[in-house]
């Protein structure tokens, strides 16, 4: 019997679905702003799939997305919401732990568009510091250099709180990084800066297996959790996209979704679930398959 931490799947497409909004570049934070406790339900759904952690909805609350909305003011306030959804949500399910998202700075899957270090450090610490309190784990995520590794392990450093740090790799080859740079040599920056484990996401279930048998490597805990997407389009790539660019594979069912995530507990991964386009359903189709194989969900 192995522990597994069983994550929940994708939020902010979820949210885009359920409240049948046209997508905006604010993604999630729209939603949320347009629709309260919607998050919440979501939150309350994978608790009930069998997920066992939370991941807040605050991925894409950062000071640059609000700024094009005419909205900074309300970075800490949406921060806040975020937290308190989840928070109502493990409440109401009586257990289950919170991981804090960080998305990147300024924009996903292009690490050429990352601020520099000292700036990505600073603004990486503000959100953290306002996480952590709340939180069980901070999750750094869609990670897709090595220099955004470093940044943000050292901004969410010092918090009191494990940061799991979670990279986006090449949907062809998964032993690289999307900025191209070899996945082995994250290590020294992973020890440098104190992670407490190491995921892949947003990245095609396909190249996962590929990134788990570097990860086993690395000696920290590591798993995976996988998009739905057909692609990362270059339209998406563009400024200020919208995900209504990006489609959903219609073959990744659960049932398929799960044959991977399975796979990746062959070789050793101990923490897995769901990136976008994956549902409580998926979620719950892990779930079923790991209690089946003798795996305690923790």
């Amino acid at each position: 019997m192995t522990d597994i931490t069983l994550l929940d799947g994708g939020m902010g497409q979820e949210l885009v679905a359920r409240s049948g909004d046209a997508p905006t570049p604010l993604w999630s934070t729209q939603v949320m702003i347009d629709h309260p406790g919607l998050v919440r339900q979501v939150h309350e759904d994978y608790f009930g799939a069998g997920a066992s952690v939370a991941t807040t909805n605050t991925y894409a609350i950062h000071r640059d997305r609000l700024v094009k909305a005419g909205i900074e003011d309300r970075f800490a306030a949406l921060h806040t919401q975020a937290l308190a959804e989840a928070a109502a949500a493990r409440a109401a399910h009586g257990s289950g732990r919170i991981a804090g998202s960080i998305g990147p700075l300024v924009a996903s899957y292009r690490p050429e568009a990352h601020p520099p270090y000292a700036e990505a450090v600073r603004k990486y610490a503000e959100v953290a510091a306002i996480l952590a309190p709340a939180v069980d784990i901070l999750l750094a995520e869609t990670v897709a250099s090595l220099a955004h590794a470093s940044a943000i392990l050292e901004g969410a450093g010092g918090q009191g709180r494990p940061v799991w740090l979670s990279v986006t790799v090449d949907d062809e080859d998964g032993s690289r990084l999307r900025s191209g740079e070899p996945l082995r040599d994250l290590e020294p920056v992973l020890r440098g800066g104190g992670a407490g484990a190491v995921l892949a996401n947003c990245s095609a279930p396909e190249a996962m297996a590929a990134a788990m048998k570097v990860f086993g490597t690395f000696g920290l805990p590591y798993g995976a959790y996988a998009n739905g997407f057909q692609q990362i389009t270059k339209e998406f790539l563009k400024d200020s996209p919208t995900v209504d660019v990006l489609h959903a594979r219609p073959e990744m069912t659960p049932a398929l979704y799960a044959d991977f995530a399975m796979r990746w507990v062959d070789m050793g991964a101990t923490i897995i679930g769901g990136c976008c386009e994956t549902t409580p359903a998926h979620i719950a189709e892990i779930a079923a398959r790991l209690r089946a194989t003798g795996h305690r969900i923790v």
